[in-house]
C-alpha cells in the first residue's frame, strides 16, 4: 500500500502540512493523483550575477581559512493558524548564494589546498511522483508551486547541492572537532540546535559578514539604483491620488501596489503619517485622516527583485502648500541635511554627518524660542537636550536591509570611517510632540524628516535619490505636477 508522506515543517514555528479541514486521501484519489503527467522538461537557466555571489564566498573565504562556516537562510513564518507570511531569505544567506527559496542551508568547508568548496542544501523536489505534492498545504507543488530540487538548484546557482534530508547526517560529521565551526545563529533553530559552538566565534563570522557588505559594488549599486527609481514612482502614484485620499492607509496602499508591481515588496513597513502622527518616528498603524493643513511624512522604499532596498523620506504639505510654521521647520530640517551631505566625505568619521546637521537643528531651535536653552549647551556630549526633539541620529548603511551591515563592528561602522562604496541614508528631522510645554503653540504637532539615499565616492558622495524633490518651493511645484498628471496605476 502507497504511504502518504506528510512532511513536518522544518521549523516547529512553520506552518503546518495539513489542516484542520483537509480529509485524508483515499487509496484510489492516491492512484489516480500519480498517474499521467507529463515529464518535467525545462532546466532553469544560471542566475544573472552568479560571478558576484561567488566573489563574496571567496571574500568569507579568506577571512576564516580552516573554518566551517554555516549559514542558513530560515523558514517560512505562520502568520495566524495555518497561513504563513510571505517568505524573505536571510540577507546573508542571500548575499552568499543569490536563492531566495525558504529552508535551505549553506555550509563551506575548508579545502586541503586553501580555500572553501561551498555545498547548499535545498528542498528535494520529487515532482509528482510523491503524494505530497498535493498533499502538503506547506510545501506540496499543487498548494506553493514547484521548488527548483537538488540539480536544478545546482545549474541555477552554480554551487554543488544536496538535499534537505542529508543535511543532518552532514551536519553530525561536523561534530568531530578536526575544523572550528561558525555558525550565523538566529535564523534556523534546527541547525542551531545541531552544533555547538561558541558566541565568540559565532560573533565574528556575522561581524565579518556585515564587514563585506559595508562596500557596495557596481552591481549592488546598479540594484540600489533600481529600487530608488521605483520608490520615486511609487512617491509620484502617492502625490497623483493625494486629492482623492482620505487616510493614511491609503496612501500606503497606493505605495505598496508599486512596490509589489516593480519589486519584491516593500523593503520595511511604510511610515504614511499624517498631521501629529508624523511626530511618531516609526508610525506604521496608518490608520489616520489626511487633512488639508497637515503635512504628510512619507517614509517608504521599494525592495528590488534582488531584495536591494530603498529608503526615502519626503515630507509634504497635504493641502499642496506650507504654511509659515511647516515651512520654518521644514527648512530648518533641509538646512540640516544640506550640511550633513557636505560631510559626507571619505575619511570623514561615519558619526561626522550627524554631528553637522545637529550643530544646525540645535542653532536653529535657539533661534525659533523651542530650545530652553543655548544651543551649544544643548549641543554638549552630557546634555544633548535637542534630541527631545530630534531622536534619532541621520544615518545608517543601506543595501540588501534597510538597516544594512547591523552585525558589524562599532569601530568599523558607528566609529569607523566613511569609505567610497559605501551607502548610507543621511535623514535629519524634528517631531514636536501636542503636549510638548517647551514648544511654542503654533509648532506642536510639526513633524518633518527629509531622508536621501548617499553613495560614497572617492572625492565626496553622490545623491542617489536627488530626482524626488526636497526644497520647500521644488515640493509644492511637484505636488502641482502630480496633481495634474494621470495616474499611471488607477486610471483617471
Amino acid at each position: 500500500m502507497l504511504e502518504v508522506r506528510t512532511k513536518a515543517p522544518a521549523d516547529p514555528g512553520a506552518p503546518p502540512a495539513t489542516a484542520a479541514q483537509d480529509d485524508g486521501p483515499p487509496q484510489a484519489l492516491l492512484d489516480f493523483m500519480l498517474t499521467d503527467w507529463e515529464p518535467r522538461a525545462d532546466l532553469p537557466a544560471p542566475l544573472v550575477g552568479l560571478e558576484h555571489f561567488a566573489r563574496r564566498r571567496e571574500a568569507l573565504s579568506a577571512q576564516f581559512p580552516g573554518d566551517v562556516l554555516i549559514v542558513a537562510t530560515g523558514h517560512e513564518k505562520v502568520r495566524a493558524n495555518d497561513t504563513s507570511y510571505r517568505f524573505r531569505p536571510g540577507s546573508d544567506f542571500y548575499y552568499l548564494t543569490g536563492n531566495q527559496e525558504p529552508d535551505c542551508v549553506l555550509i563551506m568547508t575548508p579545502n586541503p589546498a586553501g580555500g572553501h568548496a561551498a555545498r547548499m542544501y535545498v528542498e528535494p523536489n520529487p515532482g509528482k511522483s510523491d503524494a505530497t505534492f498535493f498533499t502538503d498545504r506547506a510545501k506540496g507543488e499543487l498548494w506553493v508551486g514547484p521548488r527548483l530540487g537538488v540539480s536544478e538548484s545546482a545549474i541555477r546557482y552554480g554551487l554543488e547541492t544536496r538535499g534537505l534530508p542529508q543535511l543532518e547526517s552532514d551536519l553530525a560529521q561536523l561534530r568531530d572537532g578536526a575544523h572550528t565551526v561558525r555558525l550565523l545563529r538566529g535564523t534556523d533553530p534546527l541547525v542551531d540546535a545541531q552544533i555547538a559552538t561558541s558566541k565568540e566565534t559565532d560573533d565574528a563570522l556575522g561581524a565579518s559578514l556585515s564587514e563585506l557588505r559595508l562596500i557596495k559594488d557596481a552591481y549592488e549599486i546598479g540594484e540600489l539604483e533600481r529600487a530608488i527609481a521605483s520608490t520615486k514612482r511609487g512617491f509620484e502614484d502617492v502625490l497623483r491620488a493625494l486629492p482623492r485620499s482620505k487616510t493614511e492607509r491609503y496612501v500606503e496602499g497606493v505605495f505598496n501596489l508599486r512596490a509589489r508591481i516593480e519589486g519584491n515588496d516593500v523593503g520595511y513597513n511604510t511610515i504614511a503619517a499624517s498631521g501629529r502622527h508624523a511626530c511618531t518616528l516609526h508610525w506604521t498603524s496608518n490608520h489616520g485622516a489626511l487633512r488639508a493643513g497637515d503635512l504628510l511624512l512619507l517614509d517608504a522604499g521599494v525592495e528590488a527583485p534582488t531584495l536591494y532596498t530603498a529608503d526615502v523620506t519626503r515630507t509634504v504639505p497635504i493641502g499642496g502648500r506650507f504654511s509659515a510654521e511647516q515651512r520654518e521647520i521644514y527648512e530648518l530640517v533641509l538646512a540640516a541635511q544640506h550640511a550633513a551631505f557636505a560631510a559626507c566625505l571619505p575619511g570623514n568619521d561615519f558619526m561626522a554627518p550627524n554631528a553637522a546637521a545637529m550643530q544646525v537643528l540645535a542653532h536653529g531651535l535657539e533661534r525659533l524660542g523651542i530650545l530652553p536653552m543655548p544651543a551649544e549647551e544643548a549641543l554638549e556630549k552630557a546634555n544633548q537636550f535637542y534630541k527631545r526633539y530630534s531622536l534619532h541620529n541621520v544615518s545608517h548603511m543601506l543595501g540588501i536591509d534597510v538597516h544594512d551591515c547591523a552585525k558589524a563592528r562599532q569601530e568599523t561602522y558607528k566609529y569607523g570611517t566613511l569609505k567610497s562604496g559605501m551607502v548610507l541614508t543621511v535623514e535629519p528631522g524634528l517631531y514636536f510632540q501636542l503636549d510638548d510645554r517647551t514648544v511654542p503653540q503654533r509648532y506642536r504637532g510639526i513633524g518633518v524628516r527629509i531622508e536621501d539615499d548617499v553613495l560614497m565616492t572617492d572625492d565626496g558622495c553622490r545623491i542617489l535619490s536627488d530626482e524626488l524633490p526636497r526644497e520647500t518651493d521644488d515640493v509644492e511645484r511637484w505636488l502641482r505636477d502630480c496633481a495634474q498628471a494621470p495616474d499611471s496605476l488607477f486610471g483617471p
